[in-house]
Order: C-alpha cells, then sequence, then structure tokens
C-alpha cells in the first residue's frame, strides 16, 4: 500500500488516510450509522451505537493501550550493561537516532526545537553515544503535509551541541518517514564505512523500523544492533487503567498506527 501511495505520487495523503482511519473517527462513523437506522431497524441500530461507545471507552484506557503496544508492536527489550560494553569502541559502528517529530516553534525558546518523542530518543542516543564512544547520527526531515522550516535533523545539531555538548558525527534531514529514514541513513553510512548501525527509537517503533532497515542493510552485508528505549515497567493492571485518560488515548492510537504503518509498508 506504501509503495502504491508512492507511485501515485500521493504519499502526502497518508497522515489523512491515517487519520481517516485510527480511533476516534471509526466510532463516531458507528455513531452515525447507528442514529440513522434507528427508525428503521432499531436493534442493529442500538448495537452499532454500544459498540462505538465500549470502542469509545476502552479505546481511551491505559489497559486496553498497553496490551496493544505488547502485541501489536511487539518491542524488543532493551540493552542491558553487557550488551553495551560489548559496543564501546567498536570498530565501524554507528549509533542511528529516528526523529519522531518537532515544534516548528517553541515560543518558550524563541526558535525550533524537538517534540517530546524526539528528544527522548536524542537524550538516549546521547547518553549510548558517550558511553560507547560510537559516533552519532540523526534522521530525521520534514513529514509528509508538514510546515515548513528547519527539519528535525538541524534542530537536533543545535540541541544535542547546545544542550547536551555533543556535536554530531553526522545529520540527514530529507526523510519524511521511516522507509526514508532508513534508506538515507543507511546510504549515507555505508558510504562512509560503517558496518554495523545501533539503533535507536521507541521500542513501540522498533519492529517497523527494525524491517526498513534490514531491508536497506542486506544488499550491503551491514549488521543491525537494536537499542529500544521507552518501554515500559512491567506492571499489573489497577482500577484506574480501566478509566479513559489522555495516556490511554495515545497508547491505543500509538500501538494501532505502528501496526497500521507495518501493514501497509510504511
Amino acid at each position: 500500500m506504501n509503495e502504491l501511495f508512492f507511485s501515485l505520487g500521493i504519499e502526502s495523503w497518508k497522515p489523512w488516510a491515517t487519520a481517516l482511519v485510527l480511533p476516534p473517527l471509526p466510532f463516531l462513523v458507528l455513531v452515525l450509522v447507528g442514529a440513522r437506522l434507528m427508525f428503521r431497524r432499531r436493534l442493529l441500530a442500538w448495537f452499532l451505537i454500544l459498540l462505538a461507545v465500549l470502542g469509545l471507552w476502552f479505546g481511551a484506557t491505559v489497559a486496553l493501550g498497553s496490551t496493544l503496544v505488547r502485541v501489536l508492536t511487539q518491542p524488543p527489550p532493551s540493552l542491558i550493561e553487557r550488551e553495551i560494553t560489548e559496543l564501546r569502541k567498536a570498530p565501524k559502528t554507528a549509533i542511528v537516532v529516528l526523529g519522531g517529530g518537532r515544534r516548528v516553534l517553541a515560543p518558550e525558546y524563541g526558535v525550533s526545537s524537538l517534540n517530546e518523542r524526539s528528544i527522548e530518543r536524542l537524550r538516549f542516543g546521547i547518553w549510548l553515544s558517550r558511553g560507547t564512544q560510537l559516533p552519532l547520527l540523526f534522521s530525521g526531515g520534514v513529514g509528509h503535509v508538514a510546515p515548513t522550516g528547519a527539519s528535525e535533523a538541524e534542530i537536533a545539531a543545535r540541541v544535542a551541541e547546545q544542550e547536551f555538548g555533543l556535536k554530531l558525527r553526522w545529520t540527514e534531514g530529507n526523510s519524511r518517514d521511516t522507509r526514508e529514514n532508513a534508506r538515507a541513513s543507511v546510504a549515507l553510512l555505508q558510504a562512509a564505512g560503517i558496518e554495523r548501525i545501533v539503533l535507536v527509537t521507541h521500542g513501540y517503533h522498533m519492529t517497523r523500523a527494525r524491517g526498513h532497515f534490514e531491508r536497506e542493510m542486506a544488499p550491503h552485508g551491514m549488521k543491525l544492533v537494536l537499542a529500544p528505549m521507552g518501554l515500559p515497567a512491567s506492571r499489573r493492571l489497577v482500577a484506574m487503567d480501566w478509566i479513559p485518560t489522555d495516556q490511554g488515548f495515545e497508547l491505543v492510537r500509538l500501538a494501532l498506527r505502528e501496526w497500521l504503518g507495518r501493514v501497509v509498508g510504511a
């Protein structure tokens, strides 16, 4: 499906398509369909409305969100201390941090900035780079239908140097999605003689990112090391997890968006 978007030159439609198929829109449509059928097929109408209400409720709970993240995205485990030690000063190895979005203007700073997901990934990438003494690449441009301005990579380079005191070795600011992140990053690093990539992104995003990077790296015989971050701590569900919250709504959408991205190859 993703290839179809690109072949037709309508890749900029992807954010709109995503918004149409992810909650809450499908459940709102069910409510409207149920209302339309109320005077002709009352039983079916109430069934659709009840289904929509349940979907809207549980679609904003941490209980469902955390379950979907685990089942649909299958995040890999984080690196352990021994694995990080083995990476220290590893030859022909580089860390790649994938961007997750930007703020065109952060009024408190007076300039553009990274959003929460991107800054978390950059922070972990810098921590890992300092612990292993490996060079760092940040990959991220301007997303589809996003406002023009500085790319995520340009912003990351400034933030890394000014706020973390680390100069990025490489920046890749032309990619618009994960597929292009992989293609551009692999091409850049392969030309620089890199043979192994340590990939940094959120755990829920890693499975999709891994697929794209492995496809791009395979022809060059490059190796991939996964360094997921932002993994949830294991715990039992509590009563509050079944109550709709902002966190629950975000988790459900993240899980469904990642699953949908893998299905269509985005």
